[in-house]
């Protein structure tokens, strides 16, 4: 009987040594060799039940535990471990009850208390859950998972201070605590202090370099915090750790896409879509990076991919509908605009498309007030300028004695579509207009103005403000109502004067010609919409050699080096490095018969003049030249040739070239 104590002691002696510095094996077979004395041992059966649940066997740790708690009932250790392996099973109703047989045995057990915590953290009972950890740390202070735990639960309620807090604590009782450090991590980048999460994820990294999601978690801050280079080494390192991170490599495709390296983007989004096919971000975000360069019929198959996998996706609704207005299916997009709307209501983007869509149609009241949203989008793609005026807008009530501010918003196209609005409204009170620099002089003579100031200049004192794009809105306008008297801007008759005298010597018919707009290459979205408006100059080489024709270049900017060598045939002029601003512009125009050109400011300019300007508009034409139609209600002078597909420059120059030569016929 002595020697049989004895090696049952000696087994159990081994077996916790073994245990205490995590040798597992070792110590499961010294206590089933304790076992193999005495099979009803209950601290053997306890232990070996210990070592079990360690190592994820909980359902045997269940067993084991279960016997020694059969043999005797009364352990708290017992019942405690008994909760950890059922919850190690999910089965956090028994978990719980465990515990809490625990607790009743020993009220002080700390450790007890703490897990308790977890399971009611994870019973979604968070009030009862923050009791259990305080009770843990009220009876063990230095207790660095119950405040690592308490923080987390704090984050979940709500109360980041607190969890802050706990974190820090937690830290600073166990220093190399990495979850500690990876979730305070986390707790920054959601406070926006990202040079402080960026220390927290290091710190973590130093501790555990092979923690793949912390790796993951420092490339989304170092992204923000604008080191893409930095930001790629650590995705990539991630997805060395793990390579069906699914996560990191979606996030690693954002990047590349970012920073304009669309084929590697392409790749990492089809290396996720072979691990996960129907994925729904990696379909839509592939859709958005083919749509950008322009393949659009593949775009669209893979939006409809995670349509399929996911139909409440607002972004992918909101994506397909422009893939579809891009693809000149104008009747679809609007359905797509609609239901990421009822999905999303609070989506600037959404809303801005559908007001695009609206103003294309002519529902101009109901346009109008989406298109306010503008706003916001400009706000989160600053794509805009928006300045804080301090006053209040105005919508179109009386103005009374106060003084309005119309302020330019957009390009110059825009300023000078919508200076129409102007005289309309200095008849109700007075009015102050702010508009670019280059347009200060040719809009000094629109009549009731009090003062024109440039934009950058000292404003003056006022009450009230409105973008001129929000004129329409304020005024009511519907597509009856369109204020389309023509002219409503005049060259300055020096300016004009001077032109017509250099123009004399031109014979035949004059005209102006423009190809190409500002490629505005600072937003992705504009760049892409000018590189569809806009041609290079050889594309015109069809109206070249037409007899009773003179053609004038009225293209500025980096295009205008294209008027150096015109088609074969074209012979054209090029005054325009004498033109200083848009006045000089309108007296040349003044003495021109006709404008042909592309959807920029020159020919909006050539509407506002008056002067015959025949529009070359691309297939997805911008919404203020409505659908399915030849004219405009804003210019009455204004004629358009559409592309009858994407791209088809060719023949709108076609039928530009046979429209031009019944023009010279007439005239002869």
């Amino acid at each position: 009987m002595a020697r049989t104590k004895q090696a049952i002691s000696e087994a159990l002696e081994h077996g916790l040594a073994h245990h205490r510095v995590g040798r597992l094996r070792e110590a499961e077979a010294c206590y089933r060799q304790l076992l193999s004395i005495e099979p009803r041992h209950p601290d053997g059966l306890h232990l070996l039940g210990v070592v079990a649940q360690q190592a994820g066997r909980n359902d045997l740790a269940v067993t084991y535990i279960g016997q020694a708690i059969a043999v005797m009932a009364k352990v708290p250790d017992y019942h405690a471990n008994m909760g950890n392996a059922l919850a190690g099973l999910g089965r956090l109703p028994e978990a719980e009850a465990s515990y809490r047989k625990a607790l009743r045995l020993r009220p002080g057990f700390a450790m007890a208390h703490g897990n308790l915590g977890n399971v009611l953290q994870a019973l979604e009972r968070p009030e009862e859950a923050e009791a259990s950890f305080r009770n843990a740390l009220r009876l063990h202070k230095n207790y660095p998972e119950a405040q690592h735990n308490l923080g987390n639960l704090l984050r979940g309620m709500g109360r980041a201070e607190e969890a802050e807090a706990c974190y820090r604590t937690a830290i600073a009782l166990n220093p190399d605590y990495t979850e500690a450090h990876n979730n305070l991590g986390t707790l920054q980048v959601d406070a926006m202090r990202l040079a402080e999460a960026e220390a927290c994820f290091q710190a973590t990294l130093r501790l555990d370099p092979r923690l793949f999601e912390t790796h993951y978690n420092l490339g989304n801050v170092l992204r923000r915090l604008d080191r893409p280079d930095d930001a790629l080494a650590s995705y990539r390192t991630a997805l060395q750790l793990k390579p069906d991170f699914v996560d990191a490599r979606v996030a690693l495709a954002v990047l590349l896409h970012l920073l304009g390296r669309e084929d590697e983007a392409e790749t990492c989004y089809r290396d996720v879509l072979a691990l996960k096919p129907d994925l729904p971000i990696a379909n839509n975000n592939l859709g958005n990076l083919l749509l950008k360069v322009d393949r659009m019929a593949e775009a669209e198959a893979c939006y409809r991919v995670a349509l399929a996998a996911h139909p409440e996706f607002p972004e992918a609704h909101y994506n397909l509908g422009l893939t579809l207005h891009a693809l000149g299916r104008d009747e679809e997009p609007e359905t797509y605009y609609r239901t990421a709307l009822r999905l999303k209501p609070e989506y600037p983007e959404a809303h801005y498309a559908l007001a695009l869509r609206l103003l294309a149609t002519g529902r101009l009241a109901e346009g109008w007030q989406e298109y306010e949203w503008r706003w916001k989008v400009a706000a989160e793609a600053g794509t805009l300028k928006i300045v804080d005026y301090g006053k209040p807008r105005w919508t179109g009530e009386p103005l009374g004695d106060r003084v309005l501010l119309v302020h330019a918003e957009q390009g110059f196209g825009d300023t000078l579509q919508f200076c129409r609005y102007l005289p309309m409204v200095a008849a109700r009170g007075r009015v102050v207009l702010q508009v670019q620099p280059a347009l200060v002089t040719l809009l000094s003579g629109i009549p009731g103005i009090e003062r024109l100031i440039a934009d950058g200049d000292p404003l003056p004192d006022f009450d009230l403000e409105c973008p001129m794009l929000s004129l329409p809105l304020a005024c009511g306008t519907t597509l009856e109502t369109i204020p389309a008297m023509s002219p409503y801007l005049t060259a300055e008759p020096t300016r004009a004067m001077h032109w017509r005298e250099r123009l004399a010597d031109l014979p035949g018919l004059r005209v102006g010609l423009h190809w190409s707009g500002d490629p505005r290459r600072y937003d992705p979205n504009s760049a892409a919409i000018d590189r569809r408006r806009s041609m290079a100059l050889r594309a015109l080489a069809d109206l070249g050699g037409i007899d009773g024709v003179s053609f004038v270049s009225l293209q500025k900017g980096e295009p205008a080096r294209q008027a150096a060598q015109p088609p074969a045939g074209m012979v054209l002029h090029d005054w325009t490095n004498e033109l200083t601003d848009f006045a000089d512009t309108a007296g040349l125009i003044d003495g021109l018969d006709l404008v042909i050109g592309v959807d920029t400011a020159v020919s909006h300019l050539a509407g506002a003049l008056g002067k015959p300007i025949w529009l070359l508009n691309r297939y997805d034409t911008c919404w203020r030249w409505l659908l399915d139609r030849d004219d405009s209600p804003w210019y009455p002078s204004l004629r358009q040739f559409r592309q009858p597909h994407a791209g088809d420059w060719p023949s709108v120059v076609r039928n530009v070239r046979e429209a031009l030569d019944g023009l010279v016929a007439a005239r002869h």
